[in-house]
């Protein structure tokens, strides 16, 4: 299995780094090829901008991103580091995003990485997208460090459930694309536990790594359970644990209720 590690942290030696470096360790012995992207060591610009678009724009007045995006991908013109992220990307079988959880998301850094990698005409483009998805047969997860406790990432903890914190990049990025998602692995607060705690989730993240093959994947709706308009079907009940379908009868107390009982939402046990 050939894995791609996508590191966003500016400090190799937070913890954040100690999880890539036992990933890598553990993957490499079990066999598998790893290749990580370290984007604060690699320099990695992380705003979309016209430098982005080489040659002759489609409108010189107007910067049209997706339509650029779908042009230099087409031409052969896609800047070199994109391009080199892109290679990694189409190699792997399976992504891992390490990140600390920054303002209830991702570090801007690894933001700007898809927005720029995962490009439109290289990762998506009409009509492809979901099950569709052009990276469709790959696999992806999170795997995360918060600076609070795990009771406040619980349904009815100060912060909300970290399903739905994740969802615009489980379901917004990784699905959107076509991967199969993977539960995420966080390591709750690493900066305020025990140094045995800390050992106990890194020993945690390598019984997941070496077990991935029997996790399962989380639950999202298929193509067939929306209509035309890309809602939920009348009397389709929503499992994803976020979604719910007033059509079906459900409300926000019903969905609430799913992802305080996994088994019903579909989210794995």
């Amino acid at each position: 299995m050939n894995v791609l590690i996508v590191f966003a942290h500016p400090e190799p030696h937070s913890f954040n780094g100690a999880l890539k470096d036992r990933a890598v360790q553990v993957l490499e012995q079990a066999g598998h090829e790893v290749v990580v992207s370290d984007l604060y060591r690699l320099g990695w610009k992380a705003a979309v901008d016209a430098d982005d678009f080489p040659g002759t724009r489609l409108d010189p007045g107007f910067l049209d991103v997706s339509k650029e995006q779908e042009r230099v991908s087409a031409s052969g013109l896609t800047p070199a580091d994109v391009r080199a992220e892109q290679d990694k990307v189409i190699r792997s079988d399976l992504i891992i995003f390490q990140f600390p959880m920054w303002w209830f998301g991702m570090p801007a850094i690894l933001k700007g990485w898809v927005d720029r990698t995962m490009a439109r005409g290289f990762a998506y483009g009409a009509g492809r997208k979901y099950d569709t998805g052009m990276l469709k047969g790959r696999r992806a997860m999170v795997c995360a460090t918060t600076g609070t406790a795990s009771s406040l990432y619980e349904p009815d903890g100060i912060d909300g459930d970290i399903n739905h914190i994740l969802w615009p990049v489980h379901n917004g990025i990784f699905r959107y694309l076509g991967f199969d998602v993977l539960p995420p692995y966080v390591a709750w607060m690493p900066g305020r536990v025990s140094p045995e705690q800390r050992a106990a989730y890194l020993e945690g993240y390598a019984e997941r790594l070496l077990t991935l093959e029997d996790t399962e994947t989380l639950f999202f709706h298929p193509a067939e359970d929306y209509g035309p308009d890309e809602r939920l079907k009348q009397g389709v009940v929503a499992r994803s644990g976020f979604q719910w379908n007033p059509a079906a009868g459900q409300e926000r107390a019903d969905a609430a209720d799913a992802v305080q009982h996994p088994g019903r939402s579909g989210f794995p046990q």
